[in-house]
């Protein structure tokens, strides 16, 4: 078993962060009420550390001839490693399993399925999945 860990975006961490600063400034501006102001922290710093959780909890795990995807508690998903049929870069954005806006991988399998990946062991993982299929078109060199 081999655990891959996403690469993570920091930049996108802080913008989030920056966001919730920025909304609970303007609500001290407009004298919000201590009760709201207490309220919206609560919330703002709620979900920051549901990010934090997410982000630092997807992992791509390879056990047996498996492809484990997991993100924290809202996503898994396992793919037979054999059933893997090209590895691509892209840019594409719209991805569950991914604490990264760049460095993403695409993984074509069955008939017409994929999923979007960031290993921080990019190369690494690409070539663990190619071990175990040789079929793989791989298009990241």
């Amino acid at each position: 078993m081999k655990v891959y860990k996403s690469k993570i975006s920091y930049g996108l961490l802080f913008a989030v962060f920056f966001l919730f600063v920025i909304i609970t400034y303007f609500q001290v501006v407009n004298n919000s009420s201590f009760k709201s102001l207490l309220i919206i922290s609560i919330i703002h710093v709620s979900t920051f550390l549901f990010l934090l959780y997410i982000f630092y909890n997807i992992d791509y795990t390879i056990e047996g001839k498996t492809l484990k995807i997991r993100c924290g508690f809202l996503f898994k998903k396992n793919i037979e490693i054999e059933k893997i049929t090209a590895i691509s870069k892209t840019n594409s954005l719209l991805s569950l399993p991914v604490a990264s806006i760049t460095d993403r991988i695409e993984l074509n399998y069955g008939k017409s399925s994929s999923i979007i990946i960031s290993p921080k062991n990019k190369m690494a993982f690409i070539e663990d999945l190619i071990k175990l299929n040789p079929n793989i078109n791989n298009q990241i060199k």
